[in-house]
């Protein structure tokens, strides 16, 4: 404890000396009292039941004016001045800016200036600034800081928690942020704007804001000339580390890219803090008017507008951005008819609601497609089907139809293929046909194509049929009738039967007294008469 007091005399603490670290690293100059409520919220809670304000906000700053103390000490803060009301500033020094990037995790070169000066004379559009944040911030108080207090307490921090959220985290927040119209980064030129607030809150929705605070001081000419800075700032392109040219906002700030044709700028937020002369609701249409060709989009028939390099340009006051938060409809967007949140104001929610009828309606039709699809492909498998019964053999013995197994045993085969014996026939005639009726025995079955007989050369696919009466050959006749290699038929009629063959003959007999086959068999019972050799003395006698 006795190291700890020699090294930081007013008793601070790593956390609350953590918290000035960020709270001044992103806004440059503040007072305690801001410090204390973006840093330590559950303090403005856990003091309420003091007396008067003053001993109030004493109690609830103590420990982060013990911070700055300590940090003083060590060479990372100073005093600023005071603010119009009499609070003190304090700034980072450049040693304090160096610590303070580590919080923040940015490089030394994001950190900006030390902001000394900024107190001279009283520093209200700083502290405007700072308001503006913690009003967009919102921050929350820590319940496990407040586990020991009263019921009161915890019921008042609790109703904070239960309220809307705010917008990222003071990391997310940076202050006087050139935006270089010439020059670079760290050495702007001439022309153009310096953003009062940048704000990078991807995960609430946020992915880039700059913000503009106005103490209504200034005129609509001077913030359109303001706003006019913007534009060309976000024309301006430059080279990426990858060689292709890209607007030089994208090469610090990550953004989604968006779709074709609609690729807006980044949006821009006027805060108006009423301490001027000036009216922001006769400022605000005199402005719109000056900045109409920035902001104005293209109607689709749709009813929704495209935004295609153009700002979107959002007003709000500063007491209603206190009271409601980002969440509040208390945005008045350039071009729009009433309030919207936040989020809807620097969007396009009238474009997303089209692209989501768009989506529905594509798949409608994508299913109606499908079901066409589905029905087409019934009706051609139900054709299909109707073809195939329409093809379905019919059994010449009963008039039957072939059932599935039945026609696929039927189907002609490769070669060495079993072929079935009776392919007009279904399996009941089939096997009627292969039991002989009279004897109850199996007649003998065809020879399986392919495998030649014990005096067959090639066997024929199927048994013959008699051409004159229709009847199928015997075992003997269709033996008798068939051709042996390459030879003929050794029948005379090979195409009959046995029976229309011997009929045939007798035919003959009847016909002529004697059949042609007689009178070849007598000729060749005759003696052959020697044939004469023929020469030069034999055709002299002739």
């Amino acid at each position: 404890m006795a190291g700890k007091r020699k090294n930081n005399p007013a008793g601070s603490t790593n956390t609350y000396r953590g918290d000035v670290l960020r709270v001044l690293g992103a806004l440059k100059v503040a007072t305690t009292d801001q410090i204390q409520r973006i840093g330590a919220p559950h303090l403005t809670f856990r003091h309420a039941d003091k007396e008067t304000p003053s001993k109030r906000k004493q109690a609830r700053t103590a420990s982060h004016t013990a911070a700055l103390s300590d940090m003083r000490g060590h060479g990372l803060s100073e005093n600023g001045g005071s603010t119009e009301t009499g609070d003190a500033l304090r700034n980072l020094t450049p040693k304090g800016l160096q610590a303070a990037s580590y919080e923040l995790n940015r490089p030394v070169t994001e950190m900006g200036s030390t902001a000394r000066g900024a107190g001279s004379s009283g520093a209200s559009h700083p502290m405007a600034v700072n308001e503006t944040v913690i009003a967009m911030l919102r921050p929350k108080p820590n319940m496990a800081r407040l586990a020991k207090d009263s019921a009161e307490v915890r019921a008042a921090a609790q109703a904070a928690v239960d309220s809307p959220d705010g917008i990222g985290t003071i990391a997310s927040y940076w202050t006087e942020v050139p935006l270089p119209a010439t020059g670079t980064w760290n050495a702007p030129g001439k022309g153009g704007a310096q953003a009062d607030i940048v704000l990078t809150a991807p995960q609430d929705g946020v992915p880039l804001l700059f913000i503009e605070v106005d103490n209504c001081h200034e005129t609509a000419e001077e913030l359109a000339d303001k706003l006019e800075k913007y534009a060309r700032f976000f024309k301006r392109k430059v080279k990426d580390t990858d060689g292709k040219e890209r607007p030089m906002w994208r090469t610090r700030w990550t953004v989604p890219e968006g779709r074709p044709g609609d690729v807006p700028h980044p949006p821009v937020l006027l805060v108006f803090n009423r301490i001027g002369e000036r009216n922001p609701n006769r400022t605000v249409p005199r402005l719109m008017e000056l900045t109409r060709h920035l902001w104005q989009g293209q109607r689709l028939p749709g009813g929704h507008h495209l935004y295609d390099r153009k700002i979107p340009i959002i007003a709000v006051g500063l007491n209603q951005l206190r009271e409601h938060g980002p969440a509040g409809p208390v945005f008045a967007r350039f071009g729009r008819s009433g309030p919207q949140t936040l989020l809807e104001a620097i969007g396009n929610p009238r474009r997303e609601a089209a692209d989501a009828r768009e989506q529905e309606k594509a798949k409608a039709r994508a299913a109606a497609y499908q079901a066409e699809m589905r029905r087409a492909a019934q009706e051609h498998a139900a054709k299909q089907a109707a073809e195939r019964e329409a093809r379905r053999p019919v059994c010449t013995g009963c008039g039957a139809k072939f059932t599935d197994t039945r026609w696929e045993a039927v189907q002609p085969k490769d070669w060495g293929a079993t072929k079935d014996s009776h392919p007009h026939l279904c399996d009941d005639c089939k096997a009627g046909a292969v039991v002989s009726p009279a004897a109850g025995t199996k007649e003998r079955q065809e020879p399986i194509r392919g495998e030649a007989g014990s005096d067959d050369f090639w066997p024929d696919p199927q048994r013959p049929v008699c051409t004159e009466c229709g009847a199928a050959f015997t075992d003997e006749r269709w033996k008798a009738t068939k051709s042996v290699g390459w030879t003929a038929s050794p029948a005379k009629r090979p195409s009959l039967c046995g029976d229309c063959d011997q009929r045939f003959e007798a035919d003959l007999d009847r016909a002529w007294g004697v059949s042609p086959w007689q009178e070849e068999r007598d000729q060749e019972q005759e003696p052959a008469v020697p044939e004469q050799k023929t020469g030069w003395l034999s055709r002299l006698r002739r």
